[in-house]
């Protein structure tokens, strides 16, 4: 039974492995990928921006609240994310990683494998909810979407320079600890 699962589980990593190398590098780096990133952050603020943020009655003040604290928490981790990064030196904006970087996984790298965009994300829906934006809220999840795949692209680089990755990978979640 056990070599059984351990069969699926070598078929599945190999699976994962060939569907990470299909995403694009959009450039040596990965510097497409920070393009569309920026750009669906654009669309995610503009389109907030635009929206009419009626607060006089109850429903959308409380909005404006829980949005205000969904968002700080996610500009939280995206700091906390950067910090970590930054202390070992593996800090970069493009999904390459740096050849004088370490891998890590501490602070907030210890329950999920990327704070950085899953604050993104985070403040980004919060900003969503803020502004009470259907338009934001689906330029989110345009933003996930592609934050999701430029983790992939980064991670195929990831486990070719770190051998340690791979594990890390397998006992730690994307963006959200225990889910996803």
């Amino acid at each position: 039974m056990a070599r059984t699962e351990g069969r699926r589980s070598l078929r599945a990593l190999a699976t994962y492995d060939a569907d990470v190398r299909s995403v694009p590098s959009l450039g040596p780096r990965g510097e497409g990928w920070v393009a569309l990133q920026i750009l669906c952050l654009g669309l995610v603020v503009l389109a907030g921006r635009f929206a009419p943020a009626e607060t006089s009655s109850g429903v959308p003040a409380a909005a404006s609240w829980i949005g205000g604290v969904v968002m700080l928490l996610g500009v939280a981790i995206v700091i906390a994310g950067s910090i970590e990064l930054r202390r070992s030196e593996a800090f970069s904006v493009v999904p390459h990683p740096r050849a004088e970087g370490k891998l890590v996984e501490t602070g907030p790298y210890r329950y999920i494998r990327n704070p950085i965009y899953a604050g993104l994300i985070l403040a980004s829906l919060g900003w969503a909810v803020t502004r009470l934006s259907l338009v934001a809220g689906l330029a989110t999840v345009l933003l996930a979407v592609v934050l999701d795949l430029k983790r992939r692209r980064e991670e195929g680089w990831l486990v070719e320079r770190f051998p340690g990755y791979r594990p890390y990978r397998e006992r730690t979640k994307a963006f959200v600890p225990f889910v996803y």
